[in-house]
């Protein structure tokens, strides 16, 4: 099996098919010690498909964070465990705790909870 750390790619989103997949890559996460946001979406959800590219870059510019895409008609048992009732949903957690959440599309309450969560570090 792999390190945790060779699980989890900076600056990608983290696709996630299986449960057991899901429940490796989020323990290597945990690991990791950064903070980690949750897309929980749908691929019939118009506003999952909006924000879907956003996400994706928050992704490729904020590497101090993990970001993760959940299909909530593939894992439904995460999403049910998540507490998932509409999407998009945002979960933002540290280690084992949630400490935020999204419900919508809205690119600027994302960024307000990460930044809030994952202050960005300004260049020297």
């Amino acid at each position: 099996m792999a390190a945790p750390a060779e699980l989890i790619t900076p600056g990608e989103v983290i696709a996630c098919h299986t449960v057991d997949d899901f429940n490796t890559k989020l323990k290597a996460a945990k690991e990791s010690n950064k903070l980690i946001v949750i897309d929980f979406t749908a691929t019939w959800c118009p506003p999952c498909r909006f924000i879907a590219p956003i996400f994706a870059e928050l992704a490729k510019s904020r590497l101090d964070v993990v970001f993760f895409k959940v299909d909530v008609d593939e894992l439904a048992t995460v999403a049910k465990d998540f507490e998932v009732e509409a999407m998009p949903t945002f979960v933002y957690m540290k280690g084992e705790v949630k400490v935020d959440k999204v419900v919508g599309a809205s690119k600027d309450e994302i960024l307000a909870k990460l930044e809030k969560h994952a202050p960005a570090v300004a260049a020297a």
